[in-house]
């Protein structure tokens, strides 16, 4: 069933787990990822990127994940993730999506707040859920433009109070596409802003965190990771492998039936790790 993210993430902040929140890029990775949380009885979110949202358009992708969604047994949630500009928000509020990170980061604090609640706005009045950031998480490799800025706990408490956001993400040393778990988070940091902090809080850049370390995180107010890299990494072997084994195969479907199963045992691996199995009730 298709829900916002508010229907997730304050069930997980009440019972002290995190649901994982996967950037998929296509048809099959969407179905591993819905078939490794129905096995699990897990609620799950399913995030598109920009690139993605470039490539095939918030009204195609809406529509396409939104049936998945719609459809699952467990609650999915369709997520669009880092949107820079609210025309195009605002054009997958109205194309089906449930939820909606705007990303303000790199804007002035005051501009971030206002633009963020003129969204939230926009978004409520749809049912549609609205992500934040504050402080800025930058990437390892691509969009050299985002700064590295950790999250000052006032400013956060400011920001969320401000803008009536329904998930606050943050930056505490967490860095986006890191290909190996190097990522040193601050944990007083995580503690001063969740101090202040109502609302559910966000980690992205969680392929770059120790599996240890996520899974002491996911017992705090950080209720919802965002996860690629780990994905595209399982993907890309496991296709590696298959092609290797089988060089005369060219059949796309026998192929990714070879594939997929990798992209959701990855997604098992993190539901079970943030708690979010058997919690699809």
């Amino acid at each position: 069933m298709r829900v916002n993210l508010e229907q997730l993430l304050l069930p997980a902040l009440s019972g002290g787990y995190a649901v994982p929140c996967f950037n998929v890029f296509g048809y099959e990775d969407a179905v591993a990822v819905i078939r490794a949380a129905e096995m699990h009885d897990a609620p799950v979110i399913l995030a598109t990127n920009k690139e993605m949202v470039e490539f095939m358009g918030p009204k195609q992708l809406a529509s396409m994940l939104g049936i998945l969604a719609d459809d699952a047994s467990v609650p999915v949630c369709v997520h669009l993730d880092h949107c820079y500009e609210e025309a195009i928000a605002q054009q997958a509020v109205d194309a089906g999506y449930s939820s909606i990170m705007f990303d303000g980061s790199q804007l002035p604090l005051q501009e971030n707040i206002d633009r963020t609640a003129s969204l939230v706005d926009y978004a409520h009045a749809a049912n549609v859920s609205i992500e934040g950031e504050i402080g800025s998480v930058s990437y390892s490799k691509g969009r050299e433009h985002i700064a590295h800025r950790l999250t000052q706990p006032d400013e956060a408490e400011l920001f969320s109070t401000s803008t009536g956001v329904d998930a606050v993400a943050v930056s505490i040393g967490n860095v986006h596409r890191l290909e190996s778990a190097s990522s040193k988070v601050d944990s007083d940091l995580l503690s001063s802003i969740a101090e202040r902090v109502k609302q559910p809080l966000v980690i992205h850049g969680t392929s770059g965190i120790p599996d240890e370390t996520l899974s002491m995180l996911a017992k705090t107010r950080v209720c919802k990771f965002n996860i690629g890299t780990r994905l595209r990494q399982a993907f890309g072997r496991s296709l590696r492998e298959t092609l290797a084994q089988n060089p005369d195969e060219f059949d796309r479907m026998t192929i990714f039936d070879n594939v997929m199963p990798a992209i959701s045992d990855e997604a098992a691996h993190h539901l079970l790790l943030l708690g979010a199995a058997h919690k699809s009730k």
